[in-house]
This record gives C-alpha cells, sequence and structure tokens, in this order.
C-alpha cells in the first residue's frame, strides 16, 4: 500500500498546485484514478504572516509542528510542505516532528544535478530570497545561485504577496519576471529556480527565458515516489 502524504500548507494556491498534482500524476505510477492517501492541513496565512513580518521563525515552526501533530494524529506517514519561504524553520521544527519531511530544497538541488545544471537563478519571495536557505543546498551539490538584486527582490515579493497568493494572474506579473530571469541568463545561469509555490501558476519552460526548476511539481512528484517506493526504514 502507498504511504500516506501529510501536507503542511502555507498559501492556498501553491498547496493547491501541489496536490492536485499528487493527485493527477499519481495515475501514471499506481493506474486510472489512483493516488496515494493525501492529506492536508493550514493555519490561516495572517498568522504565518504575524510571525514572517517580525522574523520569528521559531512562531513559524511553532505553527508547521501544529500542523504535523493533527496530520501525523490521522495516519500520516511522512510531511511536505509546499512552500519555500517557511522552510526556514525547518531546523526548529525537525528536531521536534512527529514524522519525517521532505525538503523542497534539497529535492530540487538534486533534480538539478540529475539535469546538469551548474549555475542557477533564484526567484521568490523577498523573505527566501534574502535568507541562505537555497545557496546553501545548492552549494552543498556544488551548484551555484544568482538572486535579484534589491529593486527586483522587492517587485517579486509585492507580486508573490499581493497578486498570486490571492489567485490574480497578470501578464505584466509574468513580464516582469522574464526580465529578471533574462539578466540572470546573461550572467550565465543555465536554469532558474521557481522558489515561491506560485511562480509556476505564471512562468514555465514555455515562456521562461531559462529552463524553470518548478519546486511545487517537483516536491510532489519526490512525495509520490516516496509514498510508492518508500525508503527502507532503518535508511529513513
Amino acid at each position: 500500500m502507498p504511504q500516506h502524504i501529510g501536507i503542511v500548507a502555507c498559501s492556498a494556491e501553491g498547496a493547491a498546485l501541489c496536490y492536485r498534482t499528487i493527485c493527477v500524476e499519481g495515475a501514471g505510477l499506481l493506474g486510472p484514478h489512483a493516488h496515494p492517501e493525501v492529506s492536508m492541513h493550514t493555519h490561516s496565512l495572517a498568522e504565518y504572516m504575524e510571525c514572517i513580518y517580525r522574523a520569528d521563525w521559531r512562531g513559524v515552526g511553532e505553527l508547521m509542528l501544529s500542523c504535523a501533530d493533527k496530520l501525523a494524529k490521522i495516519g500520516a506517514d511522512f510531511l511536505i510542505c509546499p512552500d519555500n519561504t517557511i522552510h526556514q524553520a525547518l531546523p526548529y521544527v525537525l528536531p521536534q516532528s512527529p514524522l519525517r519531511w521532505l525538503h523542497i530544497a534539497e529535492v530540487l538541488a538534486a533534480h538539478a544535478v540529475e539535469r546538469g545544471y551548474r549555475r542557477l537563478g533564484l526567484t521568490g519571495t523577498r523573505w527566501l530570497v534574502d535568507s541562505e536557505l537555497y545557496p546553501e543546498k545548492l552549494a552543498a551539490r556544488g551548484l551555484e545561485c544568482v538572486r535579484p538584486n534589491s529593486a527586483e527582490r522587492d517587485e517579486l515579493n509585492r507580486i508573490i504577496m499581493d497578486e498570486l497568493v490571492c489567485g490574480l494572474y497578470k501578464p505584466q506579473a509574468a513580464a516582469f519576471c522574464q526580465l529578471i530571469i533574462g539578466r540572470m541568463k546573461a550572467a550565465g545561469c543555465d536554469a532558474v529556480v521557481l522558489g515561491c509555490t506560485e511562480l509556476p501558476l505564471i512562468l514555465d519552460d514555455s515562456n521562461s527565458p531559462l529552463p524553470t526548476l518548478d519546486s511545487t511539481r517537483l516536491l510532489a512528484r519526490a512525495a509520490l515516489h516516496r509514498a510508492i517506493l518508500p525508503r527502507p526504514r532503518e535508511a529513513d
């Protein structure tokens, strides 16, 4: 039997895309209409943002642990979080978590290595891009990371928080992201990290100047494979 996937959600649009990917692509591995059992829990995004605005990553972690506990109690076997920014709280979460987690940046870095990429542009919220979360995970795999400049970070953050998480997808937003990615291509990047789980809703390989690394779908696919082909218990 496939393992039960627990989703610790944060913003609705990214979590919905992750959930949909697991359910739709599960059929390709398990048969028509089939997918592993999936449960999701989230606190209000406003609760997360209250902590993030004051850089209270322990507070973010407490919210994530609350979700983890609820998901463990209803039978989830392992956890994923389709939100890059709040992964910054995982160092606080992991020692206290009742279940194992797949790390979104580790999943993406492994995929980038498999594809032969070496120098990646990074996009996402200002909190994510300002952090060392992706640079550290990429460097551990021998990959370089190029970040947006300060003005680009501000506008990208506005697009994500004022538009994408609210379900607003404007052509101007995609055009601005294309300009950032074009600059990264000129700086020698060979792919771009879509490090906000909503960015794949407006960007993909068809409209990006660089190949895209879709953190949302990569995490969902990693969860699918973990659920269907779990690692030996002693390796967990």
